[in-house]
């Protein structure tokens, strides 16, 4: 793939957690968050995004997030279950991305906020303003993502510089 193709990044927060009496990296979906994150599997779907790399944080919620998710893809695309993506601040999300090889167009991030939600303010540079209203207003509530997309090389990704192209979230 070209640099000078678009990339595009789907930042995923993971769907509704529950709180058993395990560590925060241990807590398992809720069954609403089930129920989400397949929803948000077939709002991925029709995004029209085909992706080539999953990185996801190695926390159980997150993981059963995406693998609920995943299998409402036509694509499964290569998975990296990523311990730097826990409680990780928008910089460091930034600097994992950096990281992407160029030959990889089309990444999906699956986190936590608020690392996710900043994430999305941070690199959003312009945005379609229905997108921008929605994810003000909505805030970044579980299972909700971000479509985001930018020029250039994954090492050129910075604050501002994505488009910020869509924004979803299950309804409350």
């Amino acid at each position: 793939m070209s640099v000078a193709e678009p990339r595009r990044i789907a930042l995923f927060r993971h769907a509704k957690a529950d709180w058993p009496q395990v560590s925060d990296h241990e807590r398992p979906l809720a069954e609403r968050g089930r129920k989400d994150a397949a929803v948000a599997g077939r709002k991925l779907t029709d995004s029209g995004l085909t992706f080539d790399l999953a990185l996801c944080s190695t926390a159980t919620r997150t993981r059963e997030t995406w693998k609920l998710a995943v299998h409402e893809l036509a694509h499964r695309p290569k998975t990296v279950y990523e311990e730097r993506i826990y409680e990780a601040s928008p910089g460091e999300l930034i600097a994992l991305l950096n990281e992407v090889p160029d030959e990889v167009a089309t990444v999906i991030l699956i986190g936590h906020n608020p690392g996710v939600h900043g994430l999305a303010e941070i690199l959003s540079g312009s945005a379609d303003e229905e997108a921008r209203e929605r994810m003000n207003r909505r805030g970044f509530p579980a299972a909700a993502f971000a479509l985001l997309s930018f020029e250039g090389p994954w090492k050129s990704l910075e604050p501002g510089v994505c488009t910020l192209s869509g924004f979803w979230a299950p309804s409350e």
